[in-house]
């Protein structure tokens, strides 16, 4: 039976934020406000969503509500149920921590325990919190996750985070905060890592989820056709300040201010025309992954994650790679670059280089022509190296007989390429936004002057406008330094905006392939077909009706003489 709030508990807020003010503590200076007067309330069982550009401090303000930010100067209140966090004590904040308020955090790769099973971390959260044994704890782990939509739970509750894909820890994530059925969830990005058709299946599920219990759901997010589907109220962030909130439909409709107007209108715009004459760089023929999974006490079994598949990518263009979360794209770049656990057959032919063929120094020597930029920019940077150190050390290892002084003049050469600043060297990647630290990968990929780079969803964890700026960097370095693309992503948009062409995996299996134009108007795939009817409801909708108007005219016409 659906829950339904009494009259006393719909008239006051369940969480309510009050002139709450943040700034980070420096021993040298004070710091500006990255959070300025924010006044916000969530009522039991509202879906409200927070949205803004990178850096506009919205995760920062919801990690605020938890009291999980270290060394911050906070004024005002943070009312939850009438009970102000801001006062707690650290026992206190521990009890409500996962238990009454839940948090689904933004980079599945780095909020996971390498070290733990996926099933072991969600079973922790149940036995602080609902005293359950490990055996019982396991169970019910297993079950969660076949609600949030993972296949063989039971296999993948016994995985390690490093073992799934990026969609799919994200939906571990969002099972671990769902464990203890809070009254509040936080949910900072909960959809990045997911393809469109997952995307919908999880909002469906947090909904359903709130239909049972009640929950009240604080979405993070800077996807606005999400916004628009899912919640009940916006709030628009800018610089640390709400410049705009009300009801969706409302903003939507008539958007007041010009900053959410701009959101509004930031969608992937093409950047690529039609792919040209054919020369081939990369040549992959047969290329077969299989994974070794522990099958009992000593005993494996092996899962095939790419199966024979041959394709070929173009110089100097991009090829984009899409398919659903655990359809092969990543294992198919990893397996490209030498990269991972799997047991990798066939061949993959770099200009005259047969990679697979190369071993020890040899391949060390050839990875300077291909580079990777992984999908988490935060987990792919090392946080003890400043980015002078990070830069610098593919330089070191590729370009030896460069002197020190000439690297430094390259790093500084390609943080103005990327648009950062040269006074970046001196800092650490936490002291970045996401967009900023997927400059700085980028960066650290072409610094070494490749002729491939391998892309695994350089632009899921950014907003729209953010995202468009990255965008708009590959396609100008792409054609300033001739490079070529495997552009691996879920967001058909993305695609369609940057690749010449593109290829379709669904299980392993490549289903489609060619230009992404002609991929994209007349797909023939039902599986690619399913996937453009997630991505662009309204205009396969308009397509299609453009299509039976035809079979209507001549009926119209007989009617008219």
């Amino acid at each position: 039976m659906p829950w339904i709030p009494d009259v006393a508990e719909s008239l006051s807020p369940l969480l309510d934020i009050r002139g709450l003010s943040l700034r980070f503590t420096s021993p040298s200076a004070e710091t500006p406000y990255v959070v300025d007067g924010l006044n916000l309330s969530l009522m039991p069982g509202e879906r409200l969503a927070l949205v803004g550009e990178s850096g506009s401090g919205k995760t920062v303000s919801a990690l605020s509500i938890l009291g999980l930010l270290p060394d911050v100067f906070q004024e005002g209140q943070i009312l939850w149920k009438g009970e102000d966090l801001a006062a707690a004590t650290a026992a206190r904040m521990r009890q409500i921590r996962g238990r009454e308020i839940a948090m689904v955090f933004q980079e599945p790769m780095s909020a996971l325990n390498p070290l733990l099973t996926i099933g072991r971390q969600i079973g922790e959260v149940l036995e602080t919190h609902e005293g359950l044994t490990e055996y019982q704890a396991h169970a019910r782990a297993v079950e969660i996750l076949e609600r949030v939509g993972l296949d063989d739970a039971d296999r993948r509750a016994r995985a390690y985070p490093h073992q799934l894909s990026g969609g799919q820890r994200q939906r571990v994530l969002i099972a671990m905060a769902l464990a203890c059925r809070p009254a509040l969830l936080i949910a900072d990005e909960p959809t990045t890592a997911l393809d469109v058709s997952l995307r919908q299946q999880v909002l469906d599920l947090l909904i359903d989820l709130q239909d049972d219990s009640g929950m009240a759901i604080l979405l993070i997010t800077h996807d606005l056709p999400l916004v628009r589907r899912f919640a009940q109220r916006v709030a628009v962030m800018q610089t640390g300040r709400v410049v705009e909130q009300g009801p969706v439909d409302e903003l939507f409709r008539r958007p007041g201010h010009p900053y959410t107007r701009r959101l509004i209108q930031s969608q992937p715009k093409q950047m690529v025309g039609v792919p040209g004459k054919r020369d081939v760089l990369l040549d992959v023929r047969q290329l077969h992954s299989a994974f070794l999974l522990p099958s009992g006490w000593f005993h494996q079994r092996s899962f095939v994650a790419l199966q024979k598949e041959s394709f070929v990518v173009s110089r100097g263009e991009t090829l984009g790679v899409v398919g659903e979360s655990g359809s092969g794209k990543t294992t198919l770049g990893m397996s490209i670059m030498r990269l991972g656990p799997a047991r990798v057959s066939g061949q993959v032919k770099l200009g005259d280089v047969e990679i697979l063929g190369l071993s020890g120094a040899d391949l060390r020597a050839a990875r300077r022509r291909f580079q990777p930029v992984f999908q988490d920019p935060y987990s792919a940077l090392s946080p003890r190296l400043t980015i002078r150190q990070i830069l610098e050390e593919g330089l070191a290892l590729h370009h030896p007989q460069l002197s020190r002084s000439e690297r430094l003049d390259r790093c500084h050469a390609i943080l103005q390429e990327v648009g950062l600043a040269a006074e970046s060297l001196s800092r650490y990647p936490h002291e970045f936004s996401g967009g900023q630290r997927q400059r700085i990968a980028i960066a650290r990929a072409v610094i070494v002057e490749p002729e491939l780079i391998v892309l695994d969803e350089p632009t899921s964890a950014l907003d729209v406008s953010i995202q468009q700026q990255i965008l708009e960097l590959l396609v100008r370095l792409q054609q300033d330094k001739k490079l070529t693309y495997v552009f691996v992503s879920h967001d058909l948009a993305v695609i369609r905006a940057v690749a010449h062409r593109c290829l379709v995996m669904q299980k392993g299996k490549i289903v489609e392939f060619g230009p992404t134009h002609h991929i994209l108007r007349a797909p023939r795939h039902p599986y690619t077909q399913q996937l453009l009817d997630a991505a662009f409801p309204e205009e396969r909708q308009q397509a299609a009706a453009a299509l039976e108007k035809p079979n209507r005219q001549p009926e119209a016409l007989r009617e008219g003489l």
